[in-house]
């Protein structure tokens, strides 16, 4: 769907049906992007767009040339990842004696990692993909190594419980150090 603004031009918008919230992005082209969840009006795109117009305008989204640098920048950070973050994972994995199926290089604004598990059959069994963002080449190796450890304490440990963060602690004494270390960089570009 094609949306006519004033302001913006024409603006893409993609309906999603794994979309929670309304994103926005702009492509090469210099063209405004909006990913919308598959159940949002048009009306209700119309209304998020108004709420959100000032904060495109600081985002400074109207520069395509601010776009092609951060997708120059996310596919060197991606080579990076691709030639660091598996090999680190496998490393620790194996020092700790733990055992993952998948892993996963992603760019992800919110998030700096995860441990998916998914049963692998009806006979049982869970299968594990470890997902990581490509930012962490962007944070110190001790952080990289924090992350990793805490998401690979969620194979044994799925939540956040006291049982998690002592597994944690036993691999990363300096952990609450890190985390605090890891929370003041922004996981997006």
């Amino acid at each position: 769907m094609i949306l006519v603004d004033s302001e913006f031009g024409e603006i893409v918008v993609r309906r999603n049906a794994l979309a929670k919230n309304i994103s926005f992005s702009r492509s090469t082209s210099g063209r405004l992007q909006m990913s919308v969840p598959s159940f949002i009006s048009e009306r209700q795109i119309q209304k998020s767009l108004d709420s959100m117009r000032e904060r495109l305008r600081d985002l400074n989204l109207a520069d395509p040339d601010t776009q092609r640098a951060r997708d120059t920048q996310k596919k060197l950070l991606m080579k990076q990842a691709k030639e660091y973050l598996p090999y680190r994972l496998e490393y620790l994995a194996k020092r700790y004696g733990y055992h993952y199926d998948k892993v996963a290089l992603k760019h992800q604004s919110t998030r700096w990692g995860s441990c998916t598990r998914r049963k692998k059959s009806l006979l049982g069994g869970y299968e594990f993909t470890i997902s990581m963002n490509i930012g962490l080449m962007q944070v110190p190796e001790v952080l990289r190594d924090y992350l990793i450890i805490h998401e690979l304490a969620h194979i044994n440990h799925p939540d956040h419980s006291k049982a998690f963060w002592q597994e944690v602690e036993s691999h990363d004494p300096n952990y609450r150090a890190h985390r605090e270390m890891l929370k003041k960089h922004n996981p997006g570009l």
